[in-house]
């Protein structure tokens, strides 16, 4: 299958075209230059709605996991419009263009978070569960709401609601272990927000799952089957590492450090279903914590 991917550069997009190239499909990769481009990059400007359309022609999935880093600096005014902006650039830069092809792909990926849902505590989410409030709920919706104008086209649309991608080559996990390593990792505000998370092998082979698996479509929430308490990871980190857990992070210092990013991403609760993709005959490769974490921390050598 020849697939896009727009922004390959970032942790899972790395990864991900790996992966698929390895799986036999031929990748190519929107790029943010105009010259040396590689054979099987292709140039975009998606700040300014521009792509060639003679470019996307022939190809047959696309996979946007395009903008701006949610994890990097402080959430000034001008990042978070960033953050959003550049995802519905990119997202709607691409939808233009499918709509424009005279054979649009037959499958276009658009990357989405968990963040959708907002702070629910311990209520179960489901794909059918309302929009949250919050900064992220509100990017999540008007990013998935960009894909909407494909509808008109005979395109399969997904959007992939990403939890938590635990791996040691980077995300959360890559950033966490050192201060565990030192004994000085530990919970973070009250430890009983729900953290919804997923290897990254699993996020991988999401995607060649969804490839072939015509059924699935709209939003799809990645995630492993059995979300735990930021106070249950902590533990179950620091046993997987053979390290005391003593320490915590207060909710107050956390917001004086980080502002609003500290409630929207280390204090907020999301204990999300992955049923849709279980239901579609997806089998997960790490399905529990205690198993998984001793078994990704084994890579890191």
């Amino acid at each position: 299958m020849k697939i896009l991917i727009a922004d390959a550069s970032g942790f899972i997009g790395k990864n991900l075209a790996l992966a698929l190239m390895q799986a036999g499909h031929d990748v190519k990769i929107l790029v943010r230059k105009n010259t040396g481009l590689a054979n099987n990059e292709i140039s975009w400007a998606p700040e300014k709605g521009a792509i060639s359309d003679n470019d996307l022609e022939g190809i047959e999935g696309i996979i946007n996991l395009a903008g701006d880093n949610i994890f990097k600096g402080r959430w000034t005014e001008a990042k978070k419009r960033s953050i959003i902006e550049s995802r519905l650039q990119a997202t709607r830069t691409l939808a233009s263009c499918l709509l424009r092809l005279k054979n649009p792909p037959k499958l276009y990926i658009n990357a989405s978070a968990i963040g959708y849902y907002g702070n629910r505590g311990d209520l179960l989410l489901t794909e059918e569960s309302s929009n949250g409030t919050g900064f992220l709920a509100h990017v999540c919706e008007e990013w998935e709401k960009a894909t909407q104008d494909l509808e008109t086209l005979d395109v399969r649309v997904a959007c992939l609601r990403f939890g938590i991608v635990l791996s040691t080559k980077g995300g959360a996990l890559a950033k966490m272990l050192l201060g565990f390593k030192w004994g000085i990792g530990g919970r973070i505000g009250s430890g009983q927000q729900y953290m919804s998370w997923v290897s990254l092998e699993d996020v991988l082979a999401v995607f060649l799952h969804i490839l072939k698996t015509e059924k699935l479509k709209g939003p799809i929430n990645v995630v492993a089957p059995h979300p735990v308490t930021n106070h249950v990871f902590t533990k179950t980190l620091g046993k997987a590492l053979g390290r005391p857990i003593i320490l915590s992070l207060p909710t107050l210092v956390l917001r004086i450090l980080l502002g609003e990013k500290a409630d929207e991403l280390l204090l907020s609760s999301q204990r999300v279903s992955c049923s849709k993709l279980i239901d579609s005959g997806y089998k997960f490769l790490h399905s529990n914590l205690e198993k998984a974490l001793p078994q990704l921390l084994a890579q890191e050598s």
